[in-house]
């Protein structure tokens, strides 16, 4: 079993800056790949970015390329998830997960993920 907790959401103004936090607990020893996922209202489920577990691997929603950086500290357990430039469209409830089948380039598909954190809000304004 795995657990996840994400933290760090909250209300920030357009162009603003949030750090979200995924604290990770249980059989992470065997964990190769986290994602970033976020749910807009009336939306489904969304991609956002994903790192493999050395970290050397990275991918990135094409909405989200050079505004956020996914970083995981493997020693801690923890995954971050530093969001610049915040839009109103990147409002949404922000999930971690854990694929723990995938070796190579981490996946965008949120099947693929086995674990699953509760969500965090964020919330852009203008």
């Amino acid at each position: 079993q795995v657990q996840l907790v994400e933290s760090g959401g909250g209300l920030v103004q357009a162009g603003g800056s949030l750090r979200l936090s995924c604290a990770a607990s249980g059989r992470t020893y065997s964990s190769y790949c986290m994602g970033w996922f976020r749910q807009a209202p009336g939306k489904q489920r969304e991609f956002v970015a994903a790192i493999r577990r050395s970290g050397e691997t990275t991918r990135y929603a094409d909405s989200v390329k050079g505004r956020f950086t996914i970083s995981r500290d493997i020693a801690k357990n923890m995954m971050y998830l530093q969001m610049n430039s915040l839009e109103l469209e990147d409002t949404g409830v922000y999930y971690c997960a854990i694929d723990l089948k995938t070796y190579g380039v981490p996946k965008t598909a949120e099947s693929e993920y086995e674990y699953w954190g509760q969500g965090t809000q964020v919330t852009v304004s203008s």
